[in-house]
């Protein structure tokens, strides 16, 4: 039998395997109950109206907030890192478009999905094309939409006084991030009623999740790995 370095799982017999499997299904199981706990508070958070008229450039011209619902009740907002002076997306954001799958059960719930992004539409719709997307992806250039949602980072345009990302994160930097904003609609009215930042966006793909049951995991240095397991630096 070869020896090898190889980092790897201890080897052990199918009945201790199953002892262990046992005790982790009981965390799995409460894990899910925990997941629901908060998807069901997140479904009571109260929802702010709406007073600015924000403005984007689509395909067919300037739009607004409503037009971006296409008559839908709910609105999932991505934002999608573009700084205008950029030529291409951000490589993170473009891996997790790519991994979004059949998205027609959103439609189904009465729910919108559309990309929006600070780079001029001719550099969206150049690199939307590249890609070959179909997604609906405006431009913010020009507006305040994405200063107000805390993903164009600038403390001289965002007061850091009443910032939920400083508060959600703990701190307050400039330049461009990610992000994912959720509205909802009342006649013509638009709420806002959710916003996750950084890791609290990886629920939007699976690839993550899978990844979650390999014994490598994420391979990034923010899990708890035994030495030597292969890591890489988060978001790197």
């Amino acid at each position: 039998m070869k020896s090898t370095t190889l980092a790897h799982p201890p080897v052990v017999s199918p009945e201790v395997w199953l002892t262990e499997r046992k005790v982790l299904l009981a965390d799995e199981k409460e894990l899910t109950k925990q997941r629901d706990r908060v998807s069901a508070r997140r479904r009571r958070l109260p929802m702010v109206k709406l007073e600015k008229a924000y403005r984007f450039e689509g395909p067919k011209g300037q739009i607004d907030l409503l037009d971006l619902f296409e008559g839908r009740r709910q609105l999932i907002v991505y934002h999608f890192m573009f700084d205008p002076a950029w030529d291409k997306g951000c490589l993170g954001c473009t891996g997790l478009v790519n991994a979004f799958g059949d998205l027609s059960l959103l439609y189904k719930r009465d729910t919108t999905l559309v990309l929006i992004s600070r780079a001029p539409l001719a550099k969206l719709n150049q690199y939307k094309e590249s890609q070959q997307w179909t997604l609906p992806w405006v431009s913010s250039y020009g507006s305040d939409f994405n200063y107000d949602f805390h993903v164009s980072l600038d403390p001289s345009v965002a007061p850091v006084q009443y910032n939920y990302r400083d508060q959600q994160e703990g701190h307050f930097t400039q330049g461009e991030s990610h992000g994912m904003s959720v509205f909802f609609r009342i006649d013509e009215d638009v709420f806002h009623t959710y916003s996750t930042y950084g890791r609290g966006c990886e629920g939007l793909t699976d690839a993550y999740n899978l990844l979650d049951l390999t014994p490598y995991g994420r391979q990034e240095d923010f899990e708890d790995s035994p030495p030597g397991w292969p890591q890489q630096p988060t978001y790197g």
